[in-house]
């Protein structure tokens, strides 16, 4: 829609980071799950941004409680599902909505033991990472994609780098063996939204990480490539991985100063500068499908 010569693009609206935790007391043992969800609609919305008309716009105060209401009626799940059920909603129950973004990071708890055993409803915020997963519907074109972030990983060695350019700016001495550490985002795309995402999150989280630990790599470059293809040879339900890891530079400490070795045992953790080291990993002939990737933090 057109205001003299001036025309309203691509737009999208919704609620940001709604805080939701359930838990469950079926049993004296209880569950918790603990979300931030974000709803963003597409759709026949031209005349509120023109003319100030509201006539289309479900307000994001309803698409905030909706969020709540099916907690409580549906449950949470895997945080794919909840999103798909959200999604469903707002196409099929509105007809100004086309589609739109819906994305979820999860806050994982762990039982906080007591006397060696897990106790029933105590626990302890875990510090390995948060999985996210975002859902993209236009009309009846649906992509899930799932991922983490925030999983900081390291090898004390099975790392190398050298053989790289060298010109008059250039100080960085080649290794052969180094600290190899990062904090680990990956995001990837199912093949199809009915996937059984509960139980293949973990599957293809463990491919991931396990790899990083057993490739001896030559760049982290390289590690990361040899990540995602090894989700992509034994995940035929994944289409494509991206990963973001920024390179947590460990330096070797000079202890000479004070007459003492330094024989790879004490390092500097630098936390700034680092490089930052991304990509994408898709089969040959099965491209990536950009406009998905346009709405996943962290990748363009």
């Amino acid at each position: 829609m057109a205001v003299g010569d001036v025309v309203l693009g691509a737009n999208q609206y919704g609620k940001a980071e709604v805080r939701l935790v359930r838990v469950t007391r079926d049993t004296p043992v209880h569950e918790i799950e603990d979300l931030t969800v974000t709803t963003q609609l597409r759709g026949d919305f031209a005349a509120c941004h023109t003319t100030g008309d509201n006539a289309h716009v479900v307000a994001t105060d309803t698409q905030k409680n909706t969020v709540y209401a099916f907690a409580r009626t549906h449950g949470v799940g895997s945080p794919e599902a909840f999103l798909l059920r959200l999604a469903r909603h707002f196409v099929d129950g509105f007809d100004q909505v086309t589609g739109g973004r819906f994305a979820a990071d999860v806050h994982a708890w762990d039982r906080i033991a007591v006397d060696g055993k897990p106790h029933d409803h105590a626990f302890v915020r875990t510090g390995a990472g948060t999985r996210r997963a975002v859902v993209l519907v236009d009309g009846d074109d649906v992509h899930v994609v799932s991922g983490f972030t925030g999983a900081t990983v390291l090898k004390s060695t099975g790392s190398e780098f050298w053989g790289f350019p060298r010109d008059r700016y250039t100080t960085l001495a080649e290794t052969k063996d180094r600290i190899l550490a990062t904090s680990v985002t990956a995001w990837w795309r199912w093949t199809t939204p009915d996937v059984d995402v509960e139980a293949r999150y973990p599957v293809v989280k463990d491919l991931l990480l396990s790899t990083f630990a057993q490739v001896h790599s030559l760049a982290l470059q390289h590690t990361i490539f040899e990540m995602g293809r090894a989700v992509l040879e034994a995940c035929d339900d994944v289409a494509e991985v991206r990963l973001s890891c920024p390179n947590k530079h460990h330096l070797l400490v000079d202890l000479e100063p004070f007459g003492l070795e330094n024989p790879g045992e004490v390092f500097h953790a630098a936390d700034r500068p680092y490089g930052l080291i991304e990509a994408a990993v898709h089969r040959e002939g099965d491209p990536p499908v950009p406009h998905v990737w346009a709405s996943v933090p962290g990748f363009v």
